[in-house]
This record gives C-alpha cells, structure tokens and sequence, in this order.
C-alpha cells in the first residue's frame, strides 16, 4: 500500500514497512533484504515447474496420456491464476509472514477469528510441511532413477530411497542454516536456471529426437485405459500432476517480513510467477509431448520416474540422457530450498502466536543467522520423519502430493471464503483489488478447492492394493488429531489468535518519514478490520 514518491531510500521504504507491521501487532525481527525480483524467484523455486512436471509425469500419463497433460496443465493454471489474484487481493491488505491465518482472524468476526485462524493456521502449516517433502522425496527418487538410464531394470530399495531424500533433506537445510545471506540470490538465479534449462531442453530433444509424435497426439490423444477409471473421472484424477506443480505461489506470504514494500511487492510476485509458471509448463511439455517414446514403457519402469528415459530416447544416448536430467536435478535444489524456506518462516510465524508446541523456542529468530532458526529445525525433522512412511507405501510420493494439494488448498481457500462471507469489504481498499469481479473469481475458487478436497484422495489407478493407496486422507487425519488435540490441551485456553490492535476499519493515511525529516512516501495503512 505505498506509492513510491521520488525513489525514496530503501531504508525509508523498510521503517515504512515495519511501521505497518507494528500496526498489525508484531515487532519486525527479521532483515528485510529481499526484492520483489528475489520473491518471485522464491515462488517460482517452489513451484519448480519442469521438476514438478517431471516427477509426476506417470500420474498424468497413467490418467489420459496427452489431454490430461497439456489441457489439465491449461485449465488449472488459469484456476491457479483465479486463487493467486484472490489471495494477492488480501495480501496487499495484510502484509504479514502469519499469512492465510492472520487472513483469516483479522476479516472474521470476533466470534469466529480464534477459530478461523487456528484451522486455517494448521491447514497452511501441514501445507507447507508436506509440499516441502514431496518436492526433496520425489527429488531423491529422481536422482536414483539417473541410474536406470544405464540399467533400465535397476531400481533403488527402500532404504537407498529414504536415505537419499534424508539426504536432500540435509543438503536444503544447510543452505537455509548458513546460507539465508544469499536467499536473494539464489532465488533469482532460480529463475535464470529454469528459463535456460527449459529453452535447452526444448531445443535439444526437438533437434535430436529420431522421431516424432504428429500434432494430432500432442494435443488430442486421450487413453486412460491404465488407470481402471472411466474416461472422464481418469482426467481429472490426471490433474494431480498440474494442481501439485502450481500451488507453491501461496507459500511467499510467509516472506513478507522480510521483503522490502511487501503490500506492493509479494501480491504482484504471487500473480506474476503463476503467469510465468503456466507459460514455462507449456514451453516444457509441449516439445516432451512430441517426444514420447512407447508409453507403456514408460509406465513400466522399475524407478518409476520416467523423464530420464524420455530424455535418453530422446537424444540417442543415456550420456545425453542423464545431462538434461541433471538440469532438473539443479531445479530441484533451488524448489527443495525455496520450499523449507517458507515452511520455516510459517512455522516460525504461527508459533509466535502460541500454536504450536514449543512456541517458546519456535516462534523466535537466532540473531547470529537472522533466521527463525527452530522453525527450520522442526520443519526439517517432521519431513524426515514422514519419509518413513515410504517403508510401508510405495504409492507415498502420491500420498504427499495429494495431502500437500488438499492442506493448501483448504489454506488458500479459507481466507476467501470468510472475505466472501464478509460481503468482500474488508478488501475493499485493496491496492490489487479484484474490482467488480471479484465475487465471480472467488467463488470460482472456492468451488475448484472444494472439488480438490475429495479428487485428490483417490489413487492415481485401479484397482488399490495397501502398497498402492493413497494415504493422503490418513496423512490428513493425522495431523488433525495434532491439531484438534493441541487446540484441547492447550489452544483453547492460550491462544488467542494473531493480535488486534484496533477494533475499527480503518485506512489510517500516514507518511513515511526519512531519516532527515522528508516525506519519502505516502502510503495507505490498513489495520485490524471491525470485529463483530
């Protein structure tokens, strides 16, 4: 909510920024070093779309072959780009790392605000958590799967997977631990490495491939006949692959402490990364698409991740093979570190409020590192932990997939819904405003979310063995007894959800003031809306 006057000075921007903060009930704690640039470099790290795209190209495949990968990359980008102008709308009046929660608390009635941030708190919360995992577990299942480029019939044990991913786990944390100076770097050398590696991918298999699917296949052949399900329900269940890739945008709320003007910059960086993954999607399968070697193959492969051997058929050798594999491979670093990130940070920002076990240590920074130091810690060992689950599904990268989908959706969709209920006025000042449609890109969000809850719990295939379910409803579950059982314990009589400073709507008209006593910005303030 600042308008820029005569390029003010970064520390001008920054006191305004914290000002605001101030107004909102927390006290700025973590530097604000990164750039709108660095933002949407962090979104489109989480998002990772040729690595998400990669590792989830069996689902795709297995529930309608080419339709479902480029016209369900198409309908939920465009989906995607609904939910992320809607959340964008509130993050513009909310500037906060407590993100969709303090959303949610703060356009609730005061009845409802404890309650609306505690679920929407923990929905976000196990989001980040599990898409953090799926992205290092699939990542550690890419890596062994480079050696099925030389053996086709290797695949890595149980074991050999979970190591792996503890592994990457490890690699990603230390990054994060010692390397939070160079985040804002890091990020945008993100997005440089994923535009080069999609054009060198593009070019590479387009220009060695010895053969070619026709225009015809790559966009309308449809066979869903190795999934078990009916035609039509098989492509929705196909879209697991996209809604999994494009859901990462949400997640940068978490940073808005640490972003300089972030009521202007984190909702733009939202909008524009998902705008920026959907064209990157396309300019990925499209060439991959004509490339195909027999997809039954494919399916069959003992890794069960099937890129790599696209990539070798591709170019003729498995030495070629195993190069572009290693572009994705460097995505992954970038997504897996990206992802922990912002799981740390909304740790680190729901605990501050009490909500957490251990928020005594949880909810504070580390002065020396300037990070919240315990939430990475947490964050780190939770996923750790819930790799095991590995030794008793094969089928548990789809079972991450799945719940980090539905835990962010219902996150995303929360604060929505209550602005909805609300009649929308709490936004109505909102420097990214939806306009006059508004409740039209809402509720369209709202339905698509509530469609995602149940198709995101059905295995990918028919018919379902105990090795092949999709846990991502147990995961769910689970993580619900932690929360309604801490919120008993503990929540109910000590939490009291993010502070309220006034119980007015407001837009408190201010100015930013240098250091030198010059106005370097005006900027309009939104603070608590009215409760009740």
């Amino acid at each position: 909510m600042a308008t820029p006057i005569n390029a003010p000075r970064k520390g001008s921007i920054n006191h305004a920024a914290d000002s605001q903060l101030a107004q909102m009930g927390y006290k700025a704690e973590l530097p604000r070093s990164l750039s709108m640039l660095s933002v949407l470099g962090l979104s489109f790290a989480i998002m990772a779309v040729p690595y998400g795209l990669s590792t989830t190209l069996y689902i795709s495949l297995t529930d309608g072959q080419a339709v479902t990968v480029i016209w369900g990359w198409v309908f939920v980008s465009l989906i995607s780009l609904s939910i992320s102008a809607s959340l964008a709308e509130i993050c513009a009046v909310y500037p906060t790392a407590g993100g969709v929660y303090y959303w949610s608390a703060m356009m609730a009635t005061k009845d409802w605000a404890k309650i609306a941030s505690w679920i929407t708190g923990w929905f976000n919360l196990v989001g980040n958590w599990t898409v953090t995992l799926s992205i290092n577990f699939g990542g550690a299942q890419l890596i062994l799967s480079a050696i099925s480029i030389w053996n086709e019939d290797w695949s890595a044990n149980a074991w050999q997977t979970v190591l792996c991913f503890w592994a990457v786990m490890l690699v990603t944390f230390l990054i994060n631990a010692f390397g939070a100076k160079y985040l804002d770097l890091i990020n945008k050398i993100c997005i440089y490495w994923t535009g080069a590696s999609v054009i060198i991918i593009l070019v590479t298999v387009l220009v060695m491939s010895p053969s070619r699917r026709s225009g015809e296949f790559v966009f309308g052949h449809f066979d869903a006949s190795a999934s078990g399900w009916p035609s039509g329900w098989a492509f929705f269940v196909g879209l697991l692959q996209a809604a999994y890739t494009l859901t990462g945008y949400g997640l940068v709320a978490a940073m808005c402490e640490e972003v300089q003007n972030p009521a202007r910059e984190v909702p733009k960086a939202m909008v524009m990364s998902v705008a920026a993954a959907a064209l990157t999607g396309i300019l990925y399968l499209v060439p991959v698409l004509f490339v195909l070697p027999d997809i039954k193959a494919l399916l069959n492969t003992a890794s069960g991740q099937p890129i790599g051997l696209v990539f070798k058929s591709a170019t003729g050798s498995a030495g070629g093979g195993f190069g572009l594999l290693f572009l994705i491979l460097g995505i992954l670093i970038f997504a897996g570190t990206g992802a922990l990130t912002a799981s740390s940070r909304c740790a680190y920002a729901f605990a501050r409020d009490g909500a957490i076990p251990g928020s005594r240590w949880l909810g504070t920074t580390n002065e020396k590192l300037g990070i919240p130091l315990w939430g990475l810690v947490l964050s780190t060992v939770v996923d750790s932990l819930l790799g095991l689950i590995y030794f008793g599904s094969t089928a548990a990268f789809n079972s991450f997939t799945g719940v980090a989908t539905i835990c962010l959706s219902c996150g995303y969709g929360l604060p929505i819904l209550v602005s909805v209920l609300r009649g929308r006025k709490m936004v109505k000042h909102s420097t990214f405003s939806l306009g006059k449609f508004g409740y039209l890109v809402n509720i369209i969000c709202l339905c698509w979310i509530a469609f995602a809850i149940v198709l995101f719990s059905f295995p990918v295939s028919l018919p379902v063995t105990a090795a092949s379910m999709n846990y991502a409803s147990v995961v769910f579950a689970g993580f619900a007894c932690v929360s309604i059982g801490w919120y008993f314990i503990r929540g109910r009589k000590h939490f009291h959800g993010p502070p309220v400073v006034q119980d007015q709507e407001p837009t408190l008209r201010g100015q930013a003031v240098g250091d030198d006593g010059e106005k370097v910005l005006d900027y309009d303030m939104d603070v608590a809306p009215p409760k009740g």
